[in-house]
């Protein structure tokens, strides 16, 4: 089929997807084209929503071909093919590859604002794009998100290239693809409306995933558990939100004198109440970049002004 638009896409996807609702898991989209596809596998999930950041090594004479690509924390995978056909030197390699690490980095700032990617240790992990073609940039936010710590990972596209998918299935726990023809043609054939996902559709996008994680404890019917930000003082906190069913109040853990709310004293404790029917907030008063300020750490008047709003 042809999809519409990336938002219609992203909604397909989820019904597919619905079976991992249970697992709480996180939904990572690749920036940019990704982002509005998982923007709608996170909300019909009810999951926590972010980046994960790669980039393709294009071939500096052909740069839409790619010999590869590199994520966060230096994961880089290369097409040991394409680079000797095109006899790409180390000189050429380091190169692009300082280039777009640069973007990397530039994006993780822009995107995240400063707060470090979700965690995601132990947890089940869904990697969203919008399509794959050669599959490096996919390979590459599939080891990138192992080196994180993910139990489980899982691709999910709408379409893909069917010879592509084989090769991607050793890189994943499961694929799961909407189309996947064996002439992809482009990713953007599939496509009725694939124009360029701007930064700022995709900070739009954050910005609603956030507002919608503040849930109250009367509008849930379900289970609920997922990363929150809190806004305070022109940043956003992050916090840790769980609802059980039929939750009968709220116990808040505001963690500031380097306390944390990956505390696993803390943790215990909230999954003891949330047993008993109490749902709990864990958050953090200072972000991760201020936590490291020691004056901060022990500044009552701050941490007791955060906490009153």
């Amino acid at each position: 089929m042809i999809f519409d638009d990336r938002k219609q896409a992203g909604k397909l996807l989820a019904e597919r997807l619905e079976r991992f609702a249970g697992e709480q898991p996180i939904v990572l989209g690749l920036p940019r084209g990704g982002v509005p596809v998982a923007y709608e596998v996170a909300q019909a999930l009810h999951a926590p929503l972010d980046v994960i950041i790669v980039r393709k090594l294009g071939v500096p004479f052909q740069p839409e071909l790619g010999m590869g690509a590199i994520g966060e924390d230096g994961v880089r995978v290369l097409n040991d093919d394409i680079v000797r056909a095109a006899h790409i030197n180390e000189t050429e390699l380091t190169a692009v590859e300082r280039r777009e690490r640069a973007e990397v980095e530039r994006r993780a700032q822009r995107y995240r604002r400063g707060r470090p990617m979700a965690d995601i240790r132990g947890r089940t992990v869904i990697v969203v794009d919008d399509g794959i073609a050669t599959g490096g940039t996919a390979r590459a936010a599939l080891q990138v998100a192992r080196a994180h710590g993910a139990r489980k990972v899982v691709l999910a596209v709408p379409v893909a290239a069917s010879e592509t998918l084989r090769s991607l299935r050793a890189d994943a726990d499961e694929v799961v693809v909407l189309e996947q023809p064996a002439d992809l043609v482009a990713i953007g054939y599939w496509y009725r409306d694939f124009r360029q996902t701007s930064d700022g559709e995709v900070e739009r996008l954050f910005e609603l995933a956030s507002r919608s994680a503040m849930v109250t404890i009367d509008s849930v019917d379900h289970r609920v558990d997922t990363d929150v930000e809190i806004p305070v003082d022109g940043i956003n906190l992050a916090g840790h939100l769980s609802i059980p069913e039929k939750a009968e109040g709220i116990v808040i853990f505001a963690h500031g004198s380097g306390s944390s709310r990956h505390s696993a004293r803390n943790r215990s404790v909230a999954s003891m109440l949330q047993e008993h029917g109490i749902a709990t907030l864990l958050f953090d008063l200072l972000s991760e970049r201020e936590a490291v300020d020691r004056s901060k750490v022990f500044d009552i008047e701050l941490l007791a002004k955060r906490l009153a709003v």
